[in-house]
């Protein structure tokens, strides 16, 4: 019996230490480093940056790291001017800038964009072509697609701004955004005017979607992570890690953490789907 129970306890000990040691070993790339790592450009990857960059910090104090937004296009700029370590975009890098800054460019996730309107608006459908007519001036109050009898006010992004680059190509199907469109320079700044404005449409990456804003279902496609993932929503993205060269020290262990499975944990938690390396 006594032996019975010290094999139990044993076996547990075992499954126990596992655990910790898988936890703990992506951490483990950073011990013995010190340093500082600047990060800037898309507003969509902050959640996964700030969530990485607190538990490495938090293992390792010797290790510096700064976070800021600016959207995609800032991200290429200050990467590529040595600004930044890291730059962050929503979108692929092109033959221009790769070949101007000598950038390399690293996929690490998954991201659908979104229509959102505010959620006391009784739309629950739109065609592409009802959006697009919406995006152009074309349409202007809500009773023309079926809602309430509303002034429809227009939210957008900036052009540098890879969730606008992924909804204009992909939903707006390169259409007139009309110049009277409110633009709001970040994810959070979109959700936040949709949701105090009763008569807004924008748009937003699907990681932020939450009670404030609804996500209308767009030419039979409802936006969750799940049907980006399996193909059955088509509005998407990949999001980018971007060095100016090769990486190397404790930029390199950033890019290469959030490859791990615990980076795919933090990935998963912030509302995007995972890439391998």
């Amino acid at each position: 019996m006594l032996r019975s129970i010290r094999t139990l306890f044993m076996s547990c000990l075992c499954i126990m230490l596992t655990a910790v040691m898988a936890h703990a070993a992506p951490l483990d790339a950073f011990k013995g480093q010190k340093g500082t790592i600047d990060i800037a450009g898309g507003t969509a990857h902050i959640p996964v940056m700030k969530e990485a960059a607190k538990r490495i910090m938090i293992a390792n104090p010797e290790i510096r790291i700064s976070i800021a937004a600016g959207g995609s296009g800032v991200g290429v700029q200050k990467a590529g001017e040595g600004l930044v370590d890291i730059g962050n975009t929503g979108r692929a890098l092109s033959d221009k800038e790769v070949e101007k800054y000598g950038l390399v460019s690293f996929p690490f996730a998954v991201d659908g964009v979104a229509l959102v309107i505010n959620p006391q608006n009784g739309v629950n459908e739109l065609t592409s072509a009802q959006v697009q007519a919406i995006f152009a001036g074309k349409v202007t109050n809500w009773n023309e697609v079926g809602g309430a009898d509303q002034a429809i006010n227009l939210y957008t992004r900036d052009e540098a701004s890879g969730t606008r680059e992924v909804f204009y190509k992909k939903l707006l199907a390169k259409g007139d955004i009309a110049m009277s469109a409110n633009v709001v320079p970040s994810n959070g700044a979109m959700k936040t005017a949709v949701a105090q404005d009763p008569g807004a449409i924008g748009y937003v990456g699907i990681g932020h979607i939450d009670t404030s804003v609804k996500a209308p279902v767009v030419d039979g496609m409802t936006a969750t992570q799940e049907n980006a993932a399996n193909g059955s929503y088509t509005v998407t993205r990949k999001l980018y890690m971007n060095t100016k060269g090769e990486p190397s020290g404790v930029v390199k262990a950033f890019i290469e953490y959030l490859y791990t499975p615990e980076g795919a944990e933090i990935i998963s938690a912030s509302g995007y789907i995972p890439v391998a390396k």
